[in-house]
C-alpha cells in the first residue's frame, strides 16, 4: 500500500506529463522559428482560413463570436480557476492551496505568454478584417492560451474529486469550450491560425510541465495519490485497510 507523500504515475516514475509537454514544446518551437523567419508573414493555411471567415460573417454569428470570444479574457479564466481549486481539496487547507497553486500556474503562463507575444512581434491581420476591439501583437494568441490553460486546470480539479461520468463530461466541454475561443479569433479576423495553434500548444506544454513538476516535488494532498495517470476519482478514496495477518 503506497503511503508515501509523494504521487507517482502508473509506472511509479512520476514522469507521465513530461514528454508531452516536450513534444508540445517543440512543436512551439518549431512553429515559433517559421513565424521568425518569415518575419511574421501568414504561413499556409493562415490566409484561407483567414479568407474565409471574412466571407461567412452573419451579424448572428459574429456576435456568437463575440460572445464566446469573450469567456477567454478578463475575469472569468481566473474565477474558474479558483473554483478549480476549491473543487480539487477535500479540506479547506487543501482548498486554498489548489486555489492558489492553481492561480499561481494561470498567471506564469500568461507572464510567459506575454513575453513571448513581445519577444515575436507578429502583426494581426489587417485592422479592416478586425470584426471586434483588440490591442498588442498576435503570437501566440493571449485568448487561445488562457481558455487552454483554464480549461485544463479545471479538468485537473473534475478528475481528482468528480466521479468518473461527470469528469468525462466536464472536461469534454472545457476542451470545447477552449477550442470555441481559440477557433473565434480567427473568425473575428484578429489572429492567423498558426496563433491559435500556438496558443494551444503552449498551453499543453506548461501544464504539463507543471503536473510533472507537482507530482514530483508537491505533498501528496495537492497532487492526489495516484498521480497524473491515475484514474478520475483516485484521489478521493482512502487506503484501503491492510488484509489481515494469519
Amino acid at each position: 500500500m503506497n503511503r508515501s507523500g509523494g504521487a507517482p504515475n502508473a509506472n511509479g516514475s512520476g514522469r507521465g506529463p513530461l514528454p508531452l509537454a516536450v513534444v508540445c514544446a517543440l512543436l512551439f518551437a518549431a512553429l515559433a522559428i517559421a513565424v521568425a523567419v518569415r518575419h511574421g508573414a501568414p504561413l499556409p493555411g493562415d490566409a484561407a482560413a483567414h479568407a474565409w471567415g471574412l466571407a461567412h460573417r452573419p451579424p448572428e454569428a459574429v456576435a456568437l463570436a463575440r460572445g464566446i470570444s469573450a469567456t477567454g479574457t478578463g475575469p472569468w479564466p481566473y474565477a474558474v480557476v479558483v473554483i478549480a481549486g476549491v473543487i480539487a481539496g477535500r479540506t479547506a487547507g487543501e482548498r486554498l492551496r489548489a486555489a492558489v497553486g492553481a492561480l499561481v500556474v494561470l498567471v506564469a503562463g500568461q507572464l510567459i505568454r506575454t513575453g513571448l507575444m513581445e519577444l515575436f512581434a507578429r502583426a494581426r491581420p489587417a485592422p479592416a478584417d478586425w470584426a471586434t476591439h483588440v490591442s498588442g501583437f498576435a503570437f501566440p494568441s493571449g485568448h487561445t492560451t488562457t481558455s487552454a490553460l483554464t480549461a485544463g486546470l479545471l479538468c485537473w480539479a473534475v478528475t481528482r474529486r468528480a466521479r468518473p461520468d461527470l469528469a468525462r463530461t466536464t472536461c469534454t466541454l472545457a476542451v470545447c469550450w477552449a477550442a470555441a475561443v481559440g477557433a473565434t479569433r480567427v473568425y473575428l479576423g484578429v489572429h492567423w491560425v498558426s496563433d491559435v495553434i500556438a496558443g494551444w500548444l503552449l498551453a499543453a506544454a506548461w501544464l504539463g510541465l507543471c503536473a510533472w513538476a507537482s507530482a514530483r516535488w508537491l505533498p501528496g494532498e495537492l497532487t492526489g495519490r495516484g498521480g497524473p495517470g491515475a484514474p478520475p476519482g483516485a484521489g478521493t478514496a482512502p487506503d484501503a485497510p491492510d488484509p489481515p495477518r494469519p
